[in-house]
């Protein structure tokens, strides 16, 4: 088994890490070509893995094909390998709002195609993936896929029609739950508590509370009522943010990056 991947940023290190630490395939078995020497350096001294500036090499020798290059490059790196690649590659596209019509398109001949949404947390083996696969995967394919993305976190299979609220969703939300855990910490700081102890304290506290709703099953309105005694302090707390906008912000925040991710 070779996996190649076409770019190495911070998504590719994530995947890199986690199919690594999974012990799934040999370092030397991982392919990475990137257009800059000095990153290529690094990875493989990070890694262990092989490395190249040249694509088509990557292409032309992988078993699975991932595809970590900006979005607006796509069009450029797929005429520039569609030639080399192997008809039985398995290709993995981690690019928001582009579809599988257009992958296919792109590359002009019969391929196996996979789409995915990864987010940031993979880089913490905490990622949340959803992928679609083109008809020409068969299930043996969604084998692979599936063990390929769990290295790194969890992954579920969607409809396509899903993928842009996906990408609002566990694509950009990790952004708003940074943006939670500064504001926990800052009010904490207002009332005297050190900047430093606040960032831990909130973010071990939004951490431990995500973990509560995965492993209990409950609603997570279920999870909200067990910390709200009647009368009580955190009762007042969500009166405030229900008062403030607090659920429908979040939700905007998401339907806009969603729309953001269809175009609109």
């Amino acid at each position: 088994m070779k996996i190649g991947f076409i770019g190495c940023g911070n998504m590719a290190q994530a995947m890199i890490k986690g199919i690594i630490a999974a012990k799934w395939i040999q370092n030397e078995d991982i392919l990475v070509s990137n257009h800059t020497s000095k990153k290529l350096e690094n990875v493989k001294e990070l890694y262990g893995v092989r490395t190249t500036m040249d694509n088509c090499v990557v292409a032309g020798n992988s078993d699975i094909l991932v595809l970590c290059v900006k979005p607006k490059v796509y069009s450029m790196i797929i005429e520039e390998i569609r030639r080399v690649v192997k008809p039985e590659t398995l290709i993995v596209s981690i690019a928001p709002g582009i579809c599988l019509h257009q992958l296919e398109t792109q590359f002009e001949r019969v391929h196996k195609i996979v789409r995915c949404m990864p987010n940031t947390p993979a880089m913490v083996n905490e990622g949340c993936t959803a992928y679609v696969m083109n008809t020409h995967c068969d299930q043996a394919d969604q084998q692979m896929i599936e063990k390929l993305l769990s290295c790194f976190g969890i992954a579920s299979c969607v409809d396509e029609d899903l993928m842009d609220a996906v990408t609002g969703l566990s694509g950009s939300s990790p952004a708003f739950v940074y943006m939670f855990i500064e504001a926990l910490a800052d009010g904490a700081v207002h009332e005297g508590m050190p900047r430093a102890m606040a960032y831990q304290f909130a973010a071990q506290t939004v951490l431990g509370s995500a973990k509560m709703v995965l492993a209990s099953g409950n609603h997570p309105g279920v999870c909200k009522d067990q910390v709200c005694s009647p009368a009580g302090t955190t009762i007042e707390g969500v009166r405030t943010l229900e008062a403030n906008g607090f659920r429908s912000s979040v939700m905007e925040a998401v339907i806009a990056a969603s729309r953001k991710s269809r175009g609109e």
